[in-house]
C-alpha cells in the first residue's frame, strides 16, 4: 500500500524534508496506541538499529495511568525500570493526519534480549507461532463501530461526558441520507487511513445515534491487531481535528453497544484454504474441531473477548450482542456465526465489543481453535432460529466472573502461561475494585432524595 515504507524510504523521505518526527509505538494492557516520538534524525541514526527505552510500569497502570499493586513485572519494589522499545521495521509508515510524521510498531523486551511476555503483541506472536508449527497461518479482520459526537473531547471531558449531542437523530443503519453529515470526518478518517498503508473497505451507519463502523481488509493475524490499534487512535486524532468526538467504549447508553466482530481463518503456509471440505455445511475436519474449540473456551476466555466492567452491559437479549454459547451458519443471535464459502468460508466472533484489546481477542481465538484440533474436538449441531430464547450455556455477566473462569482455566494457563495469566487476572482485579468503589449518577439519581 502508498503509505507503507522501507527504511532506505524513510531515509529518502527525512533526507527531502518530508518526515521530521517518527512515532514508535505499541499497544499497552488495555490495547491503546502509547510510545513516544522521536526525531527522525535519532530515529534513523539510533533507534530503528538500537531500539529505545521506556519505563516499563506502561503494561502494569490502570486506564488513568496510576500505578498499581500487584504486577510481576513491574513494581515500586523492582524499581519501575525500562525495557526496550524494537521497531519492526514491517510495520513503517505514513501518519498522513499528522505532518511531517511516520509511525513504527514495536515489540518490547527486556535489556538482556527476552521479550516481555505481557506484551500483548508478544501473546499474539506466541499464538502465531503455534499456528506455525502445524503449518498454518491466521487471517483476520476486525469490524469496529464507534459512536460520533457534536462536542469536542475536551468539552466532552469538561461535562462530565453527561448531555452530549450525537451526530445524528434516529437509527442509521445503513443510513446514506444522515450520515452524509458525517462524512466530512468519515472521509478524513477513509483516506487518513488508505495514506498510512492500511486497506480501507468502507463504512456504514449503525443502529444507535451517531453509530458507524469503518472496516478494513482482511491481513494476517497481526498486520491486522496492529492495523487496528493505528486506526483506533488515528480515528479519534482526526475527529478531534474536526472538533468532535468519537467513542469505542463496548456500551455508551442503554441503545445498541459498539462491537467489534473478529473474523478469522487459517490457510496453510502455501495459502491454501484448509477450513472447506466435503463435511456437513461444507466443513473439512478442520473447520469442525476449530469451531468446536472456540465454542468450548468461549467462556473460559471471555476476559481476552470482554476486559472492562463496561463489556458485560453490552450482552443484552436482542441487542445484536451474544449472550449464548452457540455457532450457527449465518446466524447473528450466536456467539460465533459461520459465513464464506469455499476459500471465504471463516468464523466471525461476536462477543467482543469495541473497548476490546484485539492482540488479545484474536489469541483467545487461535487458542481456542489450536484446543479444539489438539483434541480433535466434535462440533455440536448447529442452533438454527433464535439464540437469545435457546436453552444453551451463557456467556459470563460480569467481570467478576469471567476473571474466575480465567484464573481456572487449565487451557488458558496452558496456552497462554502462568505469567501472562496472572498479569491480565490483575489487570481484572484493578477494574473492579476501581468500581466496585466508585460511587455512579444511577446512585444519585436513586438515593439523593428518594432513599
Amino acid at each position: 500500500m502508498p503509505g507503507n515504507m522501507t527504511p532506505p524510504e524513510l531515509a529518502a523521505a527525512i533526507a527531502a524534508g518530508e518526515i521530521d518526527t517518527v512515532i514508535v509505538g505499541f499497544a499497552d494492557a488495555q490495547g491503546r496506541l502509547v510510545g513516544k516520538r522521536v526525531s527522525a534524525r535519532l530515529f534513523q541514526e539510533e533507534v530503528l538499529h538500537h531500539g529505545a527505552e521506556a519505563c516499563n510500569y506502561l503494561l502494569s497502570v490502570d486506564v488513568d495511568m496510576n500505578t498499581v499493586d500487584g504486577y510481576s513485572m513491574a513494581s515500586w519494589e523492582t524499581g519501575y525500570g525500562d525495557m526496550m522499545l524494537l521497531p519492526d521495521v514491517e510495520t513503517l509508515r505514513r501518519i498522513p493526519w499528522q505532518p511531517g510524521t511516520a509511525l513504527v510498531m514495536a515489540d518490547l523486551g527486556w535489556e538482556g534480549g527476552d521479550p516481555v511476555a505481557q506484551s500483548p503483541r508478544a501473546i499474539l506472536q506466541a499464538q502465531r507461532a503455534r499456528l506455525a508449527e502445524r503449518g498454518l497461518v491466521g487471517y483476520s479482520g476486525t469490524e469496529l463501530e464507534f459512536m460520533v459526537f457534536d462536542e469536542s473531547y475536551r468539552s466532552a471531558w469538561a461535562k462530565g461526558y453527561r448531555d452530549l449531542k450525537p451526530s445524528t437523530d434516529y437509527n442509521v443503519d445503513y443510513d446514506i441520507l444522515a450520515s452524509t453529515r458525517l462524512e466530512p470526518l468519515l472521509r478524513d478518517i477513509r483516506l487518513g487511513m488508505d495514506g498510512a498503508g492500511m486497506y480501507c473497505e468502507g463504512v456504514k451507519g449503525e443502529c444507535n445515534l451517531g453509530q458507524q463502523e469503518i472496516a478494513f481488509r482482511f491481513a494476517e493475524v497481526l498486520e491486522t491487531a496492529d492495523q487496528h490499534t493505528i486506526y483506533k487512535t488515528g480515528a479519534k486524532q482526526i475527529a478531534d481535528q474536526h472538533g468532535k468526538a468519537i467513542t469505542f467504549m463496548a456500551k455508551f447508553n442503554e441503545r445498541e453497544g459498539n462491537s467489534c466482530h473478529i473474523h478469522l481463518s487459517v490457510r496453510s503456509e502455501s495459502g491454501e484454504p484448509v477450513m472447506a471440505g466435503d463435511g456437513p455445511h461444507g466443513f473439512s475436519p478442520l473447520m469442525q474441531s476449530w469451531i468446536a474449540g472456540i465454542l468450548a473456551t468461549l467462556r473460559e476466555f471471555t476476559l481476552l473477548y470482554a476486559p472492562t466492567i463496561n463489556s458485560y452491559k453490552r450482552f443484552a437479549l436482542g441487542s445484536f450482542a451474544p449472550t449464548g454459547i452457540a455457532w450457527g451458519v449465518d446466524n447473528r443471535t450466536c456467539a460465533l456465526r459461520v459465513i464464506g464459502h469455499g476459500s471465504s468460508l471463516r468464523v466471525e466472533n461476536r462477543v467482543p465489543g469495541g473497548d476490546v484489546n484485539p492482540y488479545l481477542a484474536i489469541s483467545a481465538i487461535i487458542a481456542g481453535g489450536l484446543h479444539g484440533l489438539e483434541h480433535e474436538l466434535p462440533l455440536p449441531d448447529p442452533l438454527r432460529g433464535n439464540a437469545y430464547a435457546a436453552g444453551v450455556d451463557h456467556l459470563p455477566t460480569t467481570l467478576r466472573e469471567a476473571a474466575r473462569l480465567f484464573d481456572e482455566s487449565a487451557i488458558a494457563r496452558a496456552a497462554f502461561g502462568d505469567e501472562v495469566v496472572e498479569h491480565y487476572l490483575n489487570q481484572a482485579r484493578i477494574e473492579v475494585e476501581a468500581y466496585d468503589a466508585a460511587v455512579t449518577d444511577w446512585e444519585r439519581v436513586r438515593g439523593f432524595e428518594r432513599l
